[in-house]
C-alpha cells in the first residue's frame, strides 16, 4: 500500500475514531445541562486559566530549549517558542497530540542535521518528562482521595513517585547520557509546567461554582492528559472527555460538569494553540545563538 494511500487511511481511522468517542458521551450525559453548565462560567477565572495555559506552554518550551541545546541545536528561545507555538496549532488536527512533535523533529533535523535518532529522542525524552511529572501529581493526589477503592493502594501511590524517578533518570543514564546534565533542571520545567495546569483546572472549578472534590477533579485531568497523548484520535479530542466520563463515575463526580471541565479546558488550549496559526503562513526562521 503507498504511504500516502495510508496515511489518509490511518488519519481517516483517527477522525472516525473521535467522532464514535464523541457521540458515546452524548449518549451518556445530558449536553443540555453541559450548555447551562458552561453559561454559568465566571470569565474572569477563564480569563486567568487560559493565561496559565499560556504560561505553561511557553515553560514547555524552555524544557524542550534545554534538550535541543545537548544535541547541539543551539536556537534562541524565541525561534523555538515560535516553531512551538506551530507545533501546538497542528496538534489540534493531528492524530493524538504528538503530530507537532513529529514537524518540530522535522524541521530542526533538516536544519542543523544533528541525526534523525538523537532529535526524535529529545523530543521523546521531552514528552516523557511531562509525563513523569503527570504521574508524579497523580499519585500525590490519589494518595490524599479518601476512595475505597484506592485506600489499599495509598502507600504505594507515595513508593511509586521515588521509583518512577529512578526509572527516568536511570534510563536517561543508560540510553540518552548525553541529557543527564539537564536531567533535574527538565524535571523543574515539568513540574512547573503541570503545576500551571492544575492551577487552570483549579480556576476553571472556582469559575463554575464548585466547591468540593477539588482533588478528584484534578485527578481525573491528569488521567486525562495521559490518554489524550494514545494517538488513536485527532488531537487527543474524545478521549479525554471520555477519561471524564468514566473518572466522574468512577469517583462519584458528576459527569455533566466533569465533561464541562475537559471542553473548557481543550478550548483554551485551542485558542493558545491558535497563535501558531501565524506561524503556519509566516514560517519561523531558525536564529543560533552567537557565541
Amino acid at each position: 500500500m503507498p504511504d500516502k494511500l495510508r496515511k489518509r487511511l490511518l488519519t481517516a481511522l483517527k477522525i472516525g475514531v473521535s467522532a464514535l468517542l464523541i457521540y458515546f458521551i452524548f449518549t451518556k450525559i445530558n449536553f443540555t445541562d453541559v450548555i447551562k453548565t458552561l453559561k454559568t462560567g465566571n470569565p474572569l477565572y477563564l480569563l486567568l486559566g487560559t493565561l496559565l495555559v499560556l504560561i505553561s506552554k511557553v515553560i514547555a518550551s524552555y524544557r524542550l530549549n534545554l534538550y535541543f541545546h545537548q544535541i547541539g541545536i543551539r536556537i534562541t528561545q524565541g525561534s523555538n517558542l515560535r516553531l512551538y507555538f506551530l507545533g501546538m496549532f497542528y496538534n489540534l488536527f493531528l492524530p493524538g497530540g504528538i503530530g507537532g512533535d513529529a514537524y518540530k523533529g522535522y524541521v530542526v533535523q533538516k536544519r542543523f542535521k544533528s541525526g534523525a535518532k538523537k532529535v526524535v529522542s529529545v523530543l521523546l525524552l521531552d514528552r516523557l518528562s511531562g509525563m513523569l511529572l503527570i504521574f508524579i501529581y497523580s499519585c500525590i493526589l490519589a494518595f490524599f482521595i479518601k476512595n475505597e477503592f484506592l485506600a489499599p493502594f495509598r502507600i504505594l501511590f507515595l513508593l511509586a513517585i521515588p521509583v518512577s524517578i529512578f526509572s527516568f533518570w536511570w534510563t536517561n543514564q543508560r540510553f540518552f547520557k548525553y541529557t543527564t546534565a539537564i536531567f533535574w533542571k527538565s524535571l523543574a520545567y515539568s513540574a512547573l509546567v503541570q503545576l500551571a495546569q492544575l492551577i487552570c483546572v483549579f480556576l476553571i472549578l472556582i469559575a463554575f461554582d464548585i466547591t468540593q472534590f477539588y482533588i478528584e477533579y484534578l485527578l481525573v485531568f491528569l488521567i486525562s492528559s495521559i490518554v489524550s497523548v494514545i494517538p488513536l484520535t485527532i488531537g487527543g479530542i474524545g478521549s479525554r472527555e471520555v477519561t471524564f466520563l468514566y473518572g466522574a463515575n468512577w469517583l462519584g463526580l458528576d459527569a455533566n460538569t466533569s465533561i464541562s471541565i475537559s471542553f473548557v479546558f481543550f478550548l483554551m488550549t485551542a485558542v493558545i494553540s491558535s497563535i501558531g496559526i501565524i506561524y503556519h503562513f509566516k514560517r519561523p526562521k531558525l536564529e543560533v545563538i552567537s557565541d
